[in-house]
């Protein structure tokens, strides 16, 4: 069963949508977090439930982290979304530490991939349905400009001042 909810946020209001987990604090899992006039966002399908309770752990995090006591979430993300190289790219995501950058081609060196590849690994960035809480915000141009985020420029910047990055 699908399961969203709404929360507010200072990018605007979130859509958080997830599966039941038994496994997940809270019982959810998430499969997205989309952002308003995100690029490629999720959209409220019919049969989804309107579940906020089920997000109770989740909206939690996110409110700790926006007021800035956060620096690490602890969500179980739901299985099975993405290609192979996509969720490799999204894993390595998750190893930029908060208050930190790091450039697509430091990314894709991490990653032992070619510098051809930086154009893939960067769509792969762009394709992560996690925004906030898969950092993908943290990743700049190699000239140090804010580049390529799917919830816009503005929010990007936001997310790095809050983490001083």
């Amino acid at each position: 069963m699908t399961l969203c909810t709404t929360i507010d946020s200072p990018l605007g209001e979130l859509l958080l949508v997830g599966e039941e987990s038994a496994t997940a604090k809270g019982g959810t899992a998430l499969t997205s977090l989309s952002l308003p006039g995100q690029q490629g966002a999720a959209v409220v399908e019919e049969g989804w439930v309107h579940a906020p309770e089920a997000f109770a752990a989740i909206t939690g995090q996110l409110r700790t982290y926006f007021a800035g006591s956060l620096t690490h979430f602890e969500i179980e993300y739901a299985a099975g979304e993405g290609t192979e190289f996509r969720r490799r790219v999204w894993d390595a995501l998750e190893t930029i530490p908060y208050g930190t950058t790091t450039t697509y081609g430091a990314l894709a060196e991490r990653l032992g991939l070619s510098r051809m590849a930086v154009r893939a690994l960067g769509a792969a960035v762009g394709r992560n349905p996690l925004l906030v809480v898969r950092p993908c915000h943290r990743v700049i141009g190699a000239d140090g400009t804010l580049t390529g985020y799917a919830g816009g420029l503005a929010a990007k910047r936001l997310l790095l001042d809050l983490e001083a990055a």
